[in-house]
């Protein structure tokens, strides 16, 4: 490419706290319109906010799981503009003095990682939400959203393709999963991206003119869009034109970016202390405790689980994406020690089903030790995997153990010896044409023969003990001068 894309983004992040950020309302999802407000929320005169503490913590959690450096004294601001869904005609946010600042996120680029830096992470609230129903003339208004806290996590431009914008989007997801501070719901609202890229010469220090994309809902979204958007502005500036710096949305359908404003700059938000909050000076022991606190995070449980267990980087890449994954792996891996299978049925079998109906993993019945009890009886010889596959799916479906549904469906190999010589008597008796072809030395004709048994037996018999069975009488018949060698 003649350019290079400069790539930045800025990810709100709701927390899940049970009440909004300066008020007592609930904070929880999908309850009925304008049910979740109060005087304070909805910004009516005489009100004062009160901050939530809870959400002050979590976003402490945030800030050291990112390494970055906590503002002594914080204060918010108020960022004022007009819109219908803002009530208060502003929203308490922070602009000088945010929470924290000067992080970093390590992601995966190649075979190696690659540092993406933090610029700040800082607390604001949420605005209402616009309701555009089709059948209707006007457009609603719903404050239940107003005044939620949103924690917002603001990158340095330091992403140069759209692969690396998505990695880092599937690897910061994953770094708040872990902490539990946030459902991390992109159809909720609860995790929400845009995108800020611009383009220049390779080599050239000077950063172009900035546009910011809205409106993307999925990773996929900012990954395609930043595609296009690179494309476009190339297009622009090869035919001599220049880039202004503006706000555009992606239009899912189109696939392509729209003009929506222009880029508005911090002076046009006149930003000024919020009058009604003062100044928060952290206490060193309260960021200490909360740095002590971390639990194990992404990049350090991949590292453990490749060590402990022998995993490969992807294995152990995949396993750790999402938390629920990563639990459900350990505690199989703590009924059945084997942690290759176990993890070769969780990345192929479940996430597939999970893919293709729609579901995650806290949506199906499945239990970690039933997992394990199917690898158990693979490895037993008790289910071939054949049945192993169809144990798998009416164990996703009726969330029932493998190990009772095995035994309930007669769903089990027959590995007794004295059943499968009985079995290999009939076949050989049965077969006469493909005894002889045998012993001519034909070795096709023992896969016919086990083809057979297997039929037979409906599919039950262990295949590589009828095949040894069946080797070994064939060539005692050969020895002894009977069958198809002595005809």
């Amino acid at each position: 490419m003649t350019y290079e894309s400069v790539i930045g983004l800025e990810v709100h992040l709701q927390l899940k706290t049970k009440t909004k950020l300066f008020c007592g309302c609930r904070a929880a999802f999908g309850a009925p319109p304008n049910s979740q407000t109060c005087p304070v929320c909805l910004g009516l005169p005489g009100v004062l906010p009160v901050f939530n503490e809870q959400a002050l913590e979590w976003g402490l959690r945030v800030a050291a799981a990112l390494d970055c450096a906590v503002t002594q004294t914080m204060k918010f601001d108020r960022k004022q503009y007009f819109y219908p869904d803002l009530p208060k005609n502003y929203q308490i946010s922070q602009y000088d003095l945010p929470l924290a600042q000067r992080g970093h996120l390590d992601i995966q680029a190649g075979e190696g990682t690659k540092r993406i830096n933090i610029r700040r992470v800082h607390l604001e609230e949420d605005a209402g939400k616009l309701l555009h129903e089709a059948r209707q003339t006007e457009t609603c208004v719903d404050f239940n959203r107003a005044g939620i806290p949103l924690l917002e996590i603001v990158s340095e431009p330091d992403l140069r393709t759209s692969d690396d914008a998505y990695q880092y989007l599937v690897e910061l997801k994953a770094l708040l999963q872990y902490l539990d501070v946030s459902t991390c719901n992109m159809e909720e609202g609860s995790l929400r991206c845009d995108t800020n890229v611009s383009l220049r010469r390779p080599g050239e220090a000077a950063l172009g003119s900035k546009v910011e994309i809205k409106n993307l809902n999925s990773f996929r979204a900012v990954k395609l869009a930043l595609e296009h958007e690179a494309q476009r502005q190339a297009g622009v500036l090869d035919a001599g034109g220049s880039i202004p710096q503006e706000t555009r949305l992606w239009n899912a359908k189109t696939q392509i970016t729209e003009a929506m404003r222009s880029k508005e700059e911090a002076a046009d938000y006149r930003y000024f202390p919020e009058p009604d909050l003062v100044p928060f000076t952290m206490a060193p022991e309260l960021v200490e405790r909360v740095r002590r606190e971390l639990p194990e995070l992404p990049a350090q449980r991949r590292a453990r689980l490749a060590s402990a267990h022998g995993l490969s980087a992807y294995d152990a890449g995949v396993l750790t994406q999402e938390r629920a994954l990563a639990d459900f792996f350990e505690a199989a891996l703590a009924v059945y020690a084997k942690p290759k299978p176990l993890a070769n049925w969780l990345m192929g079998d479940l996430l597939a089903y999970l893919n293709v109906n729609g579901l995650a993993l806290d949506q199906v019945k499945v239990r970690p030790a039933w997992l394990a009890h199917l690898v158990q009886l693979i490895d037993a010889g008790t289910i071939s995997g054949k049945m192993a596959k169809e144990l798998f799916l009416r164990m996703m479906e009726e969330g029932a153990d493998p190990a009772a549904l095995a035994a309930q469906q007669g769903l089990q190999q027959i590995v007794d010896p004295a059943a499968l010589e009985r079995v290999a008597d009939e076949v050989i008796q049965a077969n006469p044409k493909s005894v002889d072809d045998y012993a001519k030395g034909k070795a096709n004709a023992l896969m016919y023969l086990v083809g057979q048994g297997m039929k037979r037996t409906q599919g039950k018999a262990n295949p590589q003990q009828l095949s040894n069975v069946l080797s070994r009488k064939l060539a005692q018949a050969a020895a002894s001068g009977r069958g198809g060698a002595a005809s």
